[in-house]
């Protein structure tokens, strides 16, 4: 949640979830990361200048929104459906992962996913690496050749010179991105508007495993994947696609 909107108690929010409509239907309880903030039941929404702006039971003015700010909205896990696209990965299933070469080379763990046109595997190195900083790696076919979620690992087939790479972020990828807190996936309409699945931004400083935040969404491999509560935050995903990044 960014900010109070008004003076009646709306709270402006960053969607990182693949669909909005449904993880913010009137009615619906969130959870909370911190929890003490929550839980909290959706009672209406509204887009406003590409944001939505969601109204809360309990929350009728500024002053109750105001403490709301920088908390991130979360969703069981459990509640998220399983993609139908066996290259498509949510979120928490891809974090904790452990990353190694196709030649056996220990590269790390997987500790977000990032959505900037195309998603990107924020990986921290393991301790015995030479590398420093955090290491991202496009989620495409190409170089994730195999996930393995339930065995907890990854194996990729980087291009010479991808985990060195100095510079991080969508133009030019590798280590030593300080990681933000959030660059919300709110990339504006809600899919029923027309917006494209996947736009997602950087999970920042995540939920447990098992919570979906209200970053939900879905990962594919090469085209652009969240957590919930009992994994990540509320529900997106990464698509591994064909590209090679």
């Amino acid at each position: 949640m960014v900010r109070p909107h008004g003076i009646r108690g709306e709270v402006a929010v960053e969607i990182r979830t693949d669909d909005p409509g449904q993880r913010f239907a009137a009615g619906s309880v969130l959870g909370t990361d911190p929890p003490a903030a929550g839980p909290l039941t959706v009672v209406s929404t509204r887009w406003h200048s590409g944001r939505l702006l969601v109204s809360f039971a309990g929350i009728t003015d500024r002053n109750e929104a105001e403490p709301l700010r920088g908390v991130w909205l979360t969703v069981n896990a459990a509640q998220v459906t399983a993609p139908e696209d066996p290259d498509e990965f949510h979120d928490h299933e891809l974090v904790g992962l452990t990353v190694v070469t196709t030649a056996g080379e220990r590269v790390g763990v997987v500790t977000d996913v990032r959505h900037h046109g195309q998603d990107l595997l924020v990986i921290e190195p393991a301790a015995d690496s030479h590398r420093r900083g955090e290491v991202l790696v496009p989620f495409v076919a190409a170089i994730a050749v195999d996930v393995d979620v339930t065995g907890g690992r990854m194996v990729i087939d980087p291009p010479a010179g991808l985990l060195d790479l100095a510079s991080a972020g969508p133009a030019g990828v590798g280590s030593s991105a300080p990681r933000e807190r959030a660059v919300p996936r709110e990339q504006g309409a809600p899919r029923e508007q027309g917006a494209p699945r996947g736009q997602g931004a950087p999970r920042g400083q995540g939920a447990p495993r098992g919570q979906v935040s209200s970053r939900g969404h879905v990962a594919s491999r090469g085209q652009s994947a969240s957590r919930g509560q009992g994994g990540g935050r509320a529900g997106s995903s990464a698509h591994r696609g064909r590209g090679k990044g």
